[in-house]
């Protein structure tokens, strides 16, 4: 039991690692990209298309880390078998 709950807790630390990574590189990239788009041409913009999409990304990554487990998850799953199974006691 102590092993699965470290699991657990060792699988969302990953994840929210990964979504902070994945947060940080966007932040510096997209800074970047405005820098250029703003050196090499100021009044053409494009970088806000690789931001716009990218962000979309970043987005669906923070929706799969801080929502979507608890949705439908293994989480939601749990609490729905131990509701059914105290539902049945009664």
């Amino acid at each position: 039991m102590q092993d699965d709950e470290y699991e657990r807790a060792r699988k969302r630390v990953e994840e929210l690692k990964g979504f902070y990574i994945h947060l940080s590189v966007f932040v510096i990239v997209n800074f970047t990209l405005f820098l250029i788009n703003l050196l090499s041409s100021p009044g053409i913009w494009w970088f806000y298309w690789i931001t716009a999409f990218w962000g979309i990304g970043v987005i669906w990554h923070a929706f799969g880390v801080f929502i979507g487990d608890r949705l439908l998850g293994k989480e939601w799953e749990e609490r729905k078998i131990k509701e059914y199974m105290e539902k049945k006691k009664k």
